[in-house]
């Protein structure tokens, strides 16, 4: 085995640092392994219950009037997350769309936005209006507001108390970090939260945004009270096999208004053709629990192998987990490019390619990405980026295997360590 890793670039010190950080990680890997397991019932059982048919895996085309599959693939979406109805498309191009569809849907003029977790990710900017866009719910007369946290990392109840007002319509909740260095939200903290805004105004609509965070719990925030759920389908629910697509999964006149929303009122979810993907979607979500386990177990051995090396990561590679990226914080240009180097000269796909930072539509600060992907931009496959901005944090995902993941990781190591930069 050693010599298949130097014959890939990667040195005996960091493979031998890589499979002694690996002994200390056995238990936590069979816990994830169990997680796995019970979502992988979990995704099952939806689709027997539904009872998903050969014939459900074939598209239609131009309207999509008696899409079978596609309506039964929300049915399996909607029962794995204990919801009411669901909304799963591949006309959703990506994660912000989807979040931007469930808040211009249910929110009009003269309503207020409330944010109880601090900023939102760097593209919610300009959707909201912090940064003024063309279409923003600012410029749709939608104010916003948020409450950052506690320094401790936790919810200010009483900030958020003041914050709800007669005009706070409905609250967005990010689960996962997105390029800050605080800590992922579990769906039972998220839970406390929704229960607490809800005591104060019983009638407020919560959304939460899942990216990232699908089926690395045994329970999602729908279980927990959350109104609607968002993410994309190029992350964990596609399984590395959907091409395109994003879900909206909730309460059903939440959904038909998304429906709406994205194709037009009296249309809603009877138009929209699956274009053949049918199949893939399926199984995409099917393989869905164990595709996010390999990530997840990626994210926790960067972490435990990073922190081997001296380095800063969020989470500690012995924290609780509830999403697969794991951030490093590497502190200067050079190592952040040295990594998604060595992320890139893993992947399957444009694996001769130099990542190189540049400005990127709905980020603020030019941002550097590795990813050699079978589906572009697909950050459930081996893939790595951050902004150009300090501390220089790295926020690397994803792996449809654990193997390559593993792979990735000891060659970014590698890259640095060639650089000068690491041990």
């Amino acid at each position: 085995m050693l010599k298949a890793y130097e014959s890939f670039g990667i040195s005996k010190e960091v493979y031998e640092r890589g499979e002694a950080v690996l002994k200390t990680l056995e238990a936590r890997f069979r816990t994830i392994d169990e997680i796995a397991e019970y979502n992988q019932l979990k995704v099952l059982a939806a689709m027997q219950k539904n009872a998903v048919a050969d014939y459900h895996m074939f598209g239609t085309t131009g309207y999509g009037h008696d899409d079978q599959g596609r309506d039964t693939l929300e049915k399996v979406y909607a029962d794995t997350f204990h919801t009411e109805d669901a909304l799963v498309r591949p006309q959703i191009t990506c994660g912000t769309h989807a979040l931007y569809i469930a808040l211009s849907a249910n929110l009009r003029a003269g309503d207020e936005l409330l944010s109880p977790v601090g900023r939102p990710y760097d593209t919610l900017e300009e959707v909201i209006g912090i940064r003024p866009s063309v279409g923003s719910l600012a410029e749709n007369g939608i104010s916003y507001r948020e409450v950052d946290l506690l320094p401790d990392g936790g919810f200010d109840f009483d900030g958020i108390r003041a914050a709800i007002g007669e005009k706070t319509k409905l609250v967005t909740i990010q689960r996962s970090k997105g390029y800050s260095s605080r800590r992922t939200f579990s769906p039972e903290e998220i839970g406390e939260l929704i229960r607490f805004i809800k005591s104060v105004k019983p009638d407020l609509n919560v959304m939460v945004d899942n990216c990232y965070g699908e089926f690395t719990c045994r329970e999602e925030p729908s279980d927990y009270g959350a109104d609607m759920i968002v993410g994309s389908l190029i992350k964990n629910p596609g399984g590395g096999l959907a091409p395109v697509g994003g879900y909206i999964a909730g309460r059903a006149d939440l959904i038909e208004r998304c429906a709406k929303r994205l194709t037009a009122p009296g249309l809603g979810k009877d138009v929209g053709a699956s274009l053949g993907i049918n199949a893939s979607l399926f199984q995409g979500f099917f393989l869905s629990p164990t595709v996010t386990a390999s990530a997840e177990k990626g994210a926790v051995f960067a972490a435990a192998l990073y922190e081997s090396a001296g380095f800063k990561v969020h989470p500690a590679s012995s924290a609780p987990r509830y999403d697969i990226i794991q951030a490093i914080e590497l502190k200067t240009p050079e190592n952040l490019s040295a990594f998604c180097a060595g992320i890139q000269e893993a992947a399957p796909v444009d694996s001769f390619v130099k990542p190189v930072a540049s400005e990127m539509a709905g980020y603020p600060d030019p941002v550097i990405m590795a990813a050699g992907c079978f589906v572009q931009g697909s950050s459930i496959e081996l893939s790595a980026d951050g902004p150009m901005r300090e501390p220089y944090n790295i926020y690397f995902q994803g792996g449809l295997t654990w193997q390559h993941a593993k792979i990735g990781v000891l060659k970014s190591l590698q890259k640095l360590v060639d650089a000068g930069l690491a041990l």
